[in-house]
């Protein structure tokens, strides 16, 4: 790999002479500015679709084409779930920084065309192209973290990832109405030009990273089948009981491709010589056990943030206007909790315990808010919300970090990927399933409390606007509380028996030590021992040569491979190999 600069941190590779090779002041404010700059990239891709979300009405009535309102936000999921995996492996083979800067650009070309959208078409085009972007920036924010900082420091950075994603939830409901109110539709996608070209200019100027060249290809037909696999999964979850039936034709096939199309994926990567996603990773437990957490924990976090803003506005009748401060007691949770766990994650290094209490209190939140009914206040409702978010805290980030830790370094950008890979498709199928349950109860609700008349007031759509609840007969509106209310329990009960299986993963998770940023062990006395190695700036490329070097030295066997990169500068330190280490 070939060197283009120093980044003043410990990459995890500074355990031994090739962590101290300079002796430049090290840059910490360099540091603090590059991930400034992801955050902000992390909060462009998190707050898009919650500032859009508040301006479709406006955008519909200006441009018309009621009938394909959807596809605006499924246009730009799709590309988003589909790309992450692909932008992971380019990262991987090509280089961090390059992927990064790339996927900011596709963004922002992406909001600027968007905003110049003349019909729903064209902006449903530019949605897609906007969601390619998106997906690299996730998976690029948390990737260049994995190369930056050491698992066992990475731990303080999570308070700040859980009030990005706080701050998106909450903030983005009121920027968008401000912004529609204000300036009109259009400017809810041109507001990421200047904060990306922030991030962009940001990034270029202070993060270097060393270029990378693969020598393999990458694996086209892997990413092909991939990408239709997940289009019709996610196809399949959005449109299934809602505009087809989940017993429809259409519905069926497109769960057939799917699975055609995943299943060959599978095969594919076991001859690609550059898998899209290395199914070598699976290996580790806790890897695969990361992987199914973050699976439940997407499948129950966006069913929440679907049906509690609309329990709260149709049976406790709050303003949906300020639907965003609906969800703080839960956000404001989940934000204290993550970053207390990361701190004592970073003091302990030890951090098991965190997906078993967090697996805990999401079963217990989500099963309290199971008991809402149609007499809860607001506080208590609340309480529960809470509960939850601590749970939620303490999954969150902690998932990503594992997994990190779990796989090598030349691995991270794909781990980064998967992980949030699944973590959107189990949003997926939570709000798919979770919404066909709570359907099906309005409307046997409804029909139990309000005979016909109640079923022919759902069977248009199961949710009502407040204006429209107003106008309903005080009995029909009386049975549709109690119909939401009962739905909404069937929704959350369905999710805390999710969640035990999250408990029950949890308990499989492996207390591996974290990858830290200490000094290797060197002999008392030694001019290395008393080296502050902290306070090195790390040349990632010579970090990493000296490492390999290091570890094709050493004993390792075919079994036992070290880990590259900064990954080998820790595990050669202390004689560990890839078998303690994963």
């Amino acid at each position: 790999m070939a060197e283009t600069g120093t980044v003043a941190v410990d990459t995890g590779g500074g355990g031994g002479k090739a962590g101290r090779a300079d002796s430049k002041e090290p840059q910490p404010r360099s540091v603090r500015v590059v991930l400034m700059a992801l955050m902000i990239a992390m909060l462009l891709a998190m707050l898009d679709n919650m500032i859009v979300g508040t301006a479709m009405p406006t955008i519909v009535g200006d441009l018309g084409g009621l009938e394909h309102l959807s596809w605006v936000v499924t246009a730009y999921t799709l590309a988003t779930a589909a790309s992450t995996p692909i932008w992971g492996k380019v990262g991987d083979m090509y280089g961090r920084k390059g992927a990064f800067l790339t996927s900011i650009v596709i963004f922002l070309i992406g909001s600027g065309l968007s905003g110049m959208a003349q019909d729903m078409n064209q902006l449903i085009a530019f949605r897609a192209i906007q969601g390619l972007g998106a997906g690299g920036l996730m998976v690029g924010v948390m990737a260049i973290i994995g190369d930056l900082i050491p698992p066992r420091e990475r731990g303080k950075y999570q308070g700040m990832m859980a009030g990005v994603m706080a701050l998106a939830m909450i903030g983005g409901p009121l920027v968008g109405g401000a912004i529609t109110d204000n300036w009109g539709w259009r400017w809810s996608f041109y507001i990421n030009l200047p904060l990306g070209l922030v991030a962009l200019v940001m990034v270029t100027a202070v993060l270097h990273l060393p270029k990378k060249r693969a020598k393999g290809k990458i694996d086209y037909l892997g990413a092909a089948l991939l990408t239709v696999g997940i289009t019709s999964i996610v196809l399949m979850t959005t449109w299934g009981g809602s505009q087809y039936a989940w017993g429809s034709a259409v519905i069926m096939e497109l769960g057939a491709i799917g699975v055609a199309a995943l299943v060959g994926f599978v095969f594919v990567q076991t001859k690609a010589a550059e898998p899209i996603l290395p199914l070598h990773i699976f290996r580790s437990r806790n890897f695969t056990v990361m992987s199914l957490i973050g699976f439940i924990t997407g499948f129950v976090m966006f069913g929440a943030v679907l049906f509690l803003p609309l329990y709260q506005q149709t049976v406790q009748g709050a303003n949906a206007t300020n639907s965003g401060l609906l969800l703080l007691p839960m956000l404001l949770s989940m934000m204290v909790v993550s970053l207390v766990a990361g701190r004592v994650t970073t003091n302990t290094g030890k951090y098991k315990v965190f997906p078993l209490v967090g697996s805990v209190l999401m079963v217990a939140g989500l099963f309290l808010l199971a008991q809402m009914d149609t007499d809860t206040s607001r506080f208590t409702s609340g309480v529960f919300m809470a509960v939850l978010g601590a749970g939620m805290g303490c999954l969150m980030q902690i998932t990503m970090l594992v997994a990190q830790n779990s796989v090598e370094m030349k691995d991270m950008g794909v781990a980064s990927s998967s992980t949030t890979l699944f973590r959107t498709l189990g949003s997926s199928f939570g709000v798919a399933i979770m919404g066909a349950l709570f359907n099906n109860r309005v409307h046997d609700v409804m029909a139990e409390r309000a005979g016909a008349v109640g079923g022919k007031i759902t069977e248009q759509s199961t949710q009502l606007t407040p204006e429209g609840l107003a106008k309903l007969p005080a009995m029909v509106r009386d049975a549709y509380l109690h119909a939401v209310s009962a739905g909404t329990h069937s929704a959350f009960l369905l999710g805390s028996i999710v969640a035990v299986l999250s408990l029950i993963a949890a308990v499989f998770v492996k207390e591996v030590p974290l990858r830290g940023a200490g000094p290797a062990k060197e002999a008392p006395g030694s001019p290395e021992a008393a080296a502050p190695v902290d306070a090195q700036p790390v040349d990632m490329a010579k970090a990493a040569t000296a490492a390999n070097a290091t570890a094709a030295n050493g004993a390792a066997t075919a079994d036992a491979k070290p880990v590259e990169g900064g990954a080998a500068g820790d595990a050669a330190a202390d004689g560990r190999t890839v078998s303690e280490t994963v």
